[in-house]
């Protein structure tokens, strides 16, 4: 990152709370369920599916991790009420597993429960390798009540290829490169690297006959997975591409149609917009120089 977004990331710090939510706008589908789902419905009227997740995470108190998994409960029957083509997606740490493991267990089980009876589906998404074990764990145990749940894998930590190699097939997995600052040891730092291993991961997703959701924005990795699909003859049914809400995918989404590939938005929401739209900008401080600019028109 070079001196100019370091100096941008400093000057977060000094961005009023306001002006932050005008980019909170952009990457988060509201503060409430209904906000959500009205989100969701545009988003499937444009022929796209999504996944839906409850902002914030390591919930500190039993009580508190009830009531988010009550709120997963609450969005799987509004999915269900409304017809829509959507899922859920759910960081162990949100619901528990700071407090235990038998918390953190027994709130998925809940939330696949519901979701059984409500023919859905439930993402065990991956936060820092300090839980990757006890995320894994935990879908084991999910997959043998039903296979109504799936993983992330993250390519840019060296452990993923193993962890592939450890999990049935005919699964399902989110590959993703990984967004956490992990120790250099146990992780890729370099970009191009992580992209190499993306592919190779990629391949043998497709080699073990797992359903994959293909996400990432780098357009160049986009267009080599999508070179490996057409190489391997992989069919359509077993793969799509993901985006977040917000980032900007039109000719990619334009792309997407054109071969006909599945597509599903990432849609976050809920009052924890704050901390995600900072990690948003961070990621891309273009957004806070047009922020910083227009403070002082």
């Amino acid at each position: 990152m070079n001196f100019a977004n370091n100096f941008i990331i400093y000057l977060l710090r000094f961005i009023p709370k306001w002006a932050v939510k005008i980019i909170a706008n952009r990457y988060i589908a509201g503060t409430s369920i209904n906000h959500a789902i009205k989100a969701i419905k545009k988003i499937n009227s444009k022929n796209q599916s999504a996944t839906l997740d409850i902002l914030g995470e390591h919930t500190k108190d039993i009580q508190s991790s009830s009531q988010i998994t009550n709120e997963y409960i609450e969005i799987l029957r509004q999915i269900q009420i409304n017809k829509l083509d959507c899922n859920v997606s759910i960081k162990p740490t949100h619901i528990g597993s700071d407090i235990n493991e038998n918390t953190v267990m027994n709130n998925f089980k809940k939330i696949q429960s519901y979701a059984i009876k409500t023919n859905n589906f439930v993402r065990l998404d991956m936060e820092s390798s300090k839980i990757t074990d006890l995320t894994l764990n935990i879908y084991k145990e999910l997959m043998k009540i039903n296979g109504n749940s799936g993983i992330v894998v993250q390519a840019y930590l060296y452990r993923s290829e193993n962890d592939i190699e450890s999990l049935p097939n005919n699964i399902n997995i989110r590959l993703c490169k990984g967004i956490y600052n992990e120790d250099e040891s146990i992780a890729i730092k370099d970009p191009d690297e992580i992209n190499k291993n993306y592919i190779k991961l990629l391949s043998m997703i497709f080699k073990k006959n797992i359903y994959v959701g293909i996400a990432t924005h780098d357009k160049k990795l986009i267009k080599n997975c999508m070179e490996l699909i057409k190489n391997k003859k992989i069919s359509t049914n077993k793969f799509e591409f993901q985006y977040l809400y917000g980032v900007p995918m039109n000719d990619m989404i334009k792309l997407f149609h054109k071969n006909n590939f599945k597509i599903r938005v990432y849609v976050p929401f809920g009052l924890n917009w704050y901390n995600y739209s900072i990690r948003r900008i961070k990621e891309n401080p273009k957004i806070a120089t047009y922020i910083i600019k227009n403070l002082f028109k």
